[in-house]
């Protein structure tokens, strides 16, 4: 090996190391590694800045912006609307349409897009029929992956491995190649969550929404002022507890954590307790004589109105920029104008100071806000707002304009009329001249971390193949498994993708892998397509963790999942998709 193999096949160490880790943002590591390679010399500047013009970096960014047009003008909350309404009826009504409703959409519009959407339409269908939220959120994120492996456009991973397969002078997937597997999956998928896996999922907070509209927990904290008329009894004798029936945790008395049991801590002036409650309690706090929120006295102290202000629950979204900061790194008060009363991470109840809690995607947060503000944080994605507040303003008149651009996009490329990447910028500037969308949203849709990712990402692949690192890690693989044929071989990649992505983003899995399966293919003197397929397919299938894919990652917080629950009703699924993978890719690809 020279040494130039050895650096690119260390890098691959490390890389994946990080991406599992997370210890530094996905898009940095991959930033990194091209610039490690640049430095080395192992790549020229214009293969290093090659992956911003990729097509497949191009394609996504505006793929992004059509899947915004739809959203600004109504179109994806239409088809919510109109689920909404049928699944009122009953829980399994509404999962027997709500499933394939989602799969339709996600095969032609952004998955993160179509379930931060449905996010709310399904809270507050649960509460409608009297189920737990979880038994609709984890459906609705598997069946947008079910969709999105079923077209070219319908899944970054599939258009990602489009432009490395041209790259290396394979053939160019069709627009609906992906369709005869991708069906096969989605009906089975479909069935096992109809028939087993809905029914292993954890009805968390099923009783209380019989009671009571309560979506979730928080811990808040709030300070007794001097004019509450129970100071001087004890904290379980008190309107929070007689009546609010809210569960002390803490008391402060300065900055001395009182060490009797809080129920028994006699009440003084200025007291700062802990307490875990809903949100219909909390609105209740703020109405009780001789209590304030923490966060309202911060308020006043720098002279902050609140008037009409909201309270709404919002999730962090995955492409946030307050991922791995805390509210007060993010001066997120004077940034954003929106107060956080409370924060549940990881389906658990925070403990610590709520300004210095580090966020991560997924966590919800509790937040009053102005509707002025409230805005400001969709337009920037900030957040996926998941309580029901009015929605935002969608430009109607225009939906039909959108919904054909986007069949405009779909038919041309389907037809070989057009390259996929030539008719989504197309499409992606029509939106913008037809007044769909201003320029502003147009841009604000692009998810630069993604861009960034696959810029670097493209970059490593290019250094394994100058290398040679690519055949070696082949070679290996066959001469471990190429004695049992290349659906062995085939089979053996799926499991390998399914696996990594689990731990990793599923783009840089299938970055890193889709050259090795090309190689392999090359080695055995076969055809690389169903190699291909097998990396494809597997990197669009992620479902046992809550961090394999971002819709897992949004749904986690409003569900009150566990890991665990992912790993229960996801890994039957996994397994099943790669066993009808490996059965069905070799005679819908012959090699």
């Amino acid at each position: 090996m020279t040494i130039d193999m050895i650096t690119v096949l260390g890098l691959i160490l490390v890389a994946v190391v990080l991406f599992v880790t997370e210890r530094l943002p996905i898009a940095l590591v991959a930033l990194l590694v091209m610039t490690t390679l640049l430095l080395s010399g192992i790549i020229t500047p214009d293969e290093a800045l090659a992956g911003f013009s990729n097509m497949a970096t191009v394609t996504i960014a505006a793929l992004l912006v059509l899947s915004a047009g739809l959203f600004r003008t109504g179109a994806v909350n239409f088809a919510g609307t109109v689920l909404a309404r049928l699944g009122k009826r009953s829980f399994w009504l509404a999962l027997f349409v709500m499933m394939p409703t989602i799969g339709v959409l996600s095969a032609f519009i952004n998955h993160t897009t179509v379930v931060a959407i449905f996010i709310p339409i399904m809270l507050g269908m649960a509460r409608e029929i009297k189920v737990s939220p979880s038994r609709l959120l984890m459906p609705l994120a598997f069946a947008s992956m079910f969709g999105g492996a079923c077209t070219l456009i319908g899944s970054s991973t599939n258009i990602l491995v489009n432009s490395i397969a041209q790259h290396y002078g394979e053939a160019p997937f069709g627009m609906f190649e992906f369709a005869r597997l991708g069906l096969v999956l989605f009906g089975a998928g479909f069935l096992y969550m109809l028939g087993i896996g809905t029914r292993m999922i954890p009805e968390r907070e099923a009783e209380e929404l019989r009671v009571t509209s309560v979506k979730g927990t928080y811990l808040t904290e709030i300070v007794v002022q001097p004019e509450a008329e129970f100071l001087g009894r004890m904290l379980l004798e008190s309107p929070l507890v007689q009546d609010l029936d809210i569960e002390g945790l803490e008391v402060y008395r300065g900055e001395t954590r009182l060490r009797l049991p809080p129920a028994e801590v006699v009440l003084q002036a200025g007291d700062l307790l802990k307490v875990r409650c809903a949100v219909e309690k909390i609105r209740k706090l703020q109405e009780l004589k001789g209590i304030a929120l923490k966060s309202e006295l911060e308020d006043k102290n720098v002279g902050k109105e609140k008037e009409d202000n909201l309270l709404v629950e919002a999730v962090v979204a995955p492409n946030s920029i307050l991922v791995g900061k805390s509210l007060k790194q993010a001066w997120f008060l004077s940034v954003f104008g929106a107060t956080a009363h409370a924060i549940r991470h990881r389906g658990t109840t925070m403990r610590d100071d709520l300004d210095t809690t580090r966020l991560y995607p997924g966590d919800v947060l509790l937040l009053e806000v102005s509707p002025a503000s409230l805005d400001y944080l969709r337009e920037h994605n900030v957040f996926v707002v998941v309580s029901e507040v009015a929605l935002p303003t969608f430009r109607k008149r225009r939906m039909l304009v959108a919904l054909a651009i986007i069949c405009g996009v779909v038919a041309t490329a389907a037809l070989g009329l057009l390259p996929i990447e030539v008719s989504a910028v197309t499409g992606a500037v029509l939106l913008v001249l037809t007044r769909c969308l201003t320029l502003g949203e147009a841009t604000r849709a692009i998810d630069w971390e993604v861009i960034f990712l696959l810029a670097g990402v493209l970059t490593l692949g290019k250094a394994m193949e100058k290398t040679g690192a690519a055949p070696l890690l082949a070679n290996l693989l066959v001469a471990t498994i190429g004695t049992w044929g290349p659906a062995a071989l085939v089979s053996a990649l799926y499991l390998l993708t399914s696996l990594f992505t689990e731990l990793m983003s599923n783009k840089a899995t299938v970055a890193l892998l889709a050259p090795i399966a090309i190689a392999t293919a090359h080695s055995l003197g076969v055809d690389a397509r169903p190699f291909l397929m097998a990396v494809t397919f597997a990197g669009s299938a992620t479902f046992m963790t809550p961090v394999g894919h971002q819709v897992n990652t949004l749904i986690y917080g409003p569900g009150r999942f566990r890991f665990t629950d992912f790993l229960r009703v996801g890994t039957p699924l996994n397994v099943m998709f790669w066993v009808l993978a490996s059965l069905l890719i070799p005679r819908f690809w012959p090699f």
